[in-house]
């Protein structure tokens, strides 16, 4: 029976948490703060889950250097559920900044001043002429987020602004040259996956085409970081929101963070209200998934999970007190991490062949697939029998495309990468 120091686990998600972290939150599920209870049986209404919260917040805008006009929000559901809330809540922020532009043009000061059956037919051709969602598909995730807003809004609303598929026979493992890209005018979103957890493809860095003029004026600029979150060095100023689930780099499952501009939520920016939205024929959001209304409840609108958002304050509590240099020295380790497995792999070509392209490969999810005298299906499976057996688990790629794939997130140790790249060069010398 192999303990926890037994094993380096490179599963993609839920991931690996720091052992302290577990210890710590062991003790406090049972007793938290001498209260006689754990802290999954306190109040979601109390002084402790307030506390837990807001210093979680506190924590995450050090590490991240998140500036002052952004909200951060608990909210639950996933990177699948951010797939909606994003649709629902940005095109909410879209139409009201549609009927300010009208109600000034037909010299309104307010909606109420405004002839309503003349502000409602101008809103109306409005959306049907001119609201788009954009999306860059580079991978699974974004192609299911681009889905979720076709089934959402109607495909005639989004606009697949960039397929990678087009330039890689057919497969994601490459990024378009941003040349290419065809992105709307005025889009209500544009949202791209940061790193593509299941197809090893990550951005390199924050696309050219969407940065801010000098004014501050671009795109409004969503993006998913729920696999590369806390691993590098982001601008944040430079996105209209962010958003991640917790069960990578961050935390346990439970909990979904988003980052989101101030500028989107009110008093600047207040929802639709739904009877106009049904007007419009626009969906509402279901209340959990407003920003809004999670945001003006300091994300206690429901019962959130705060034993999960515990989890991921000890995280970020255990980041800022390892890296003085915050984010910055995190983001050294796991290059060096990523360096260290892709020139194992790199040293036997004849036997490895790394999935994504070079100029993009995920220093998070390591993809590669495995072969020897032309098996590839019985060499993987040896190579994930043996690796197993030496301690270095869940490694089998995700079921849509099979091979290996080694999740290289924070927890994962430089000794843990080192043994995995002493495996793979020994596997392909045996």
């Amino acid at each position: 029976m192999p303990s926890r120091a037994d094993i380096t686990y490179f599963g993609a998600g839920p991931a690996l948490l720091p052992t302290s972290v577990l210890e710590e939150a062991s003790q406090a599920l049972l007793n938290y703060k001498d209260t006689g209870l754990g802290i999954a049986e306190h109040s979601h209404r109390s002084q402790y889950a307030a506390d837990i919260i807001n210093q979680a917040k506190s924590d995450l805008t050090t590490y991240l250097d998140i500036p002052e006009d952004y909200e951060i929000l608990f909210m639950q559901g996933g990177g699948t559920g951010e797939f909606s809330a994003t649709v629902y809540n940005l095109v909410g922020a879209w139409v009201t900044r549609k009927k300010a532009e009208i109600l000034k043009q037909l010299g309104a000061q307010s909606e109420e001043e405004a002839n309503q059956e003349e502000l409602v037919t101008a809103l109306k051709k409005a959306v049907d002429t001119e609201l788009k969602l954009d999306y860059l598909v580079t991978g699974g995730w974004s192609l299911k987020a681009y889905q979720e807003a076709g089934r959402l809004l109607g495909p005639e609303y989004t606009n697949l602004a960039t397929d990678s598929r087009t330039v890689n026979e057919g497969k994601f493992g490459k990024i378009p040259d941003e040349s290419t890209w065809k992105l709307s005018k005025n889009a209500a979103m544009v949202y791209y996956c940061d790193n593509e957890t299941v197809d090893g493809v990550e951005f390199p860095k924050f696309p050219d085409t969407l940065i801010p003029d000098s004014n501050g004026e671009g795109p409004i600029v969503v993006a998913d970081m729920s696999s590369n979150i806390l691993s590098r060095r982001i601008p944040v100023k430079n996105f209209s929101a962010i958003f991640f689930g917790a069960q990578k780099n961050l935390g346990s499952t439970g909990v979904t963070v988003v980052i989101i501009k101030k500028s989107l939520l009110p008093p600047a920016c207040p929802q639709p209200s739904p009877a106009l939205m049904r007007k419009l024929g626009l969906p509402v959001p279901p209340i959990v998934f407003s920003y809004e209304t999670v945001a003006k409840n300091n994300s206690l609108y429901n019962t959130l999970s705060i034993f999960d958002v515990y989890i991921a304050g000890q995280v970020l509590k255990k980041l800022l007190a390892t890296f003085p240099d915050k984010v910055d020295g995190q983001q050294a380790v796991a290059d060096q991490k990523a360096d260290i497995i892709y020139k194992a792999l790199e040293a036997h070509p004849n036997v490895y062949r790394i999935v994504p392209d070079k100029s993009v490969r995920s220093r998070m999810n390591i993809c590669f697939r495995v072969t020897i005298n032309n098996d590839t299906d019985g060499t993987e499976a040896r190579f994930l029998k043996e690796a197993t057996a030496v301690g270095l688990t869940g490694l089998k790629g995700h079921r849509s495309v099979g091979g290996i794939r080694a999740s290289n997130y924070n927890s994962i140790p430089l000794a843990g990468a080192q043994k995995l790249a002493d495996f793979i060069n020994n596997f392909a010398q045996a």
